[in-house]
């Protein structure tokens, strides 16, 4: 039997406006004894997403509120170091949730075995994770993308965005520009991960970059940012086109009132387009074949990844609330 302590981070309170390090707290609990049918999860690596910050305000977004008090849920990658149930041995790493150096798991919720394909421990909290699998399953199952189309994508430094300029790449696109904050991020998706241009909304002359990128128009938006983001790409969207909603980063920390507004929805009746959120998790019984698949791309050096790595679960309130500050360039990690 473990024993020991565990450390794990809670809501202090609901976030109004951007997170910072006082909405958490750490907590300090003896590692509980198993029941018959749990496993013992010793975390490895635990992930930054922006997308938790949806659910750390008292409304609900895709998914119900957090609670002040309540653990922190997001993505963490581990090792069974203990079992009481039949499915799971110590030893196996597995993928599940929980902003916490250990966890007890009854075996249901989202807890997936992680083969071995060769690949660094740290690249199924990202690049083979959610992260990867949001980029892979936008452009395959909501964009449908078709060899030969033009494809924009938002917060393209991120790594939903670079691994989703890529692939659109490898996978036909004419043509894939990014659109990130800063020339180095610029730079990095040009030099190292092949995008066609990148344009730094930083630039005082943006708006006339982005007008000059878009004269011949876009058959796939793949916006990671937000409503103003999808309202400046309507008029430059070809026919037909498509719209894939993957995050919201710039709206996670507005109210809906405080949201902007999308106003050039015109757009989508003379050009046909059409517009569509997304949840990987709707695609989870595919998941095995495409990380396999995206490992391969990977260990091939056709996939190019970034990561920041940050150690001790201590660092993980600053670490997520960086992420809103423009700090961040790559996957954001906590080594436990």
């Amino acid at each position: 039997m473990a024993t020991g302590e565990m450390k794990r981070i809670v809501l202090a309170r609901h976030i109004v406006g951007a997170p910072t390090p006082e909405d958490f707290r750490l907590e300090v609990l003896p590692i509980p004894e198993l029941a018959e049918g749990q496993l013992l999860i010793a975390n490895r690596f635990i992930s930054c997403d922006p997308g938790t910050r949806s659910r750390l305000s008292p409304g609900a977004s895709y998914a119900p509120p957090l609670q002040p008090g309540a653990l922190v849920d997001g993505f963490a990658m581990g090792e069974v170091v203990e079992s009481r149930h039949p499915k799971f041995a110590p030893g196996e790493l597995v993928m599940g949730t929980g902003w916490a150096t250990h966890m007890v798991s009854n075996g249901r919720g989202y807890l997936a075995k992680v083969p071995d394909l060769g690949v660094p421990m740290s690249l199924w909290n990202g690049i083979l994770g959610v992260p990867g699998m949001t980029a892979w399953f936008g452009l395959k199952r909501v964009a449908n993308l078709q060899a030969g189309e033009r494809v924009l994508v938002t917060s393209a430094a991120g790594p939903v965005g670079a691994t989703a300029g890529q692939l659109a790449k490898l996978w036909g696109a004419a043509n894939v520009t990014g659109i990130a904050g800063g020339a180095e991020k610029c730079r990095w998706l040009v030099e190292a991960c092949g995008f066609d241009a990148a344009l730094d909304y930083k630039a005082p002359d943006f708006e006339a970059q982005f007008a000059a990128a878009s004269a011949d128009g876009w058959d796939v938006l793949f916006d990671n940012v937000g409503n103003a983001s999808v309202d400046r790409a309507l008029p430059v969207m070809r026919m037909k086109g498509r719209i894939v909603i993957s995050g919201q980063v710039a709206d996670y920390n507005l109210t809906p009132q405080e949201a902007p507004g999308i106003h050039n929805t015109r757009e989508f009746i003379g050009k046909r387009l059409r517009m569509e959120g997304l949840v990987v998790f709707d695609d989870l019984p595919q998941f095995p074949a495409a990380q396999a698949e995206l490992a391969g791309l990977i260990k091939a050096g056709q996939v190019k990844y970034r990561e920041e790595i940050f150690d001790g679960i201590e660092q993980l309130p600053a670490a997520f609330a960086g992420l809103f500050s423009g700090q961040s360039f790559g996957r954001r990690l906590i080594r436990v």
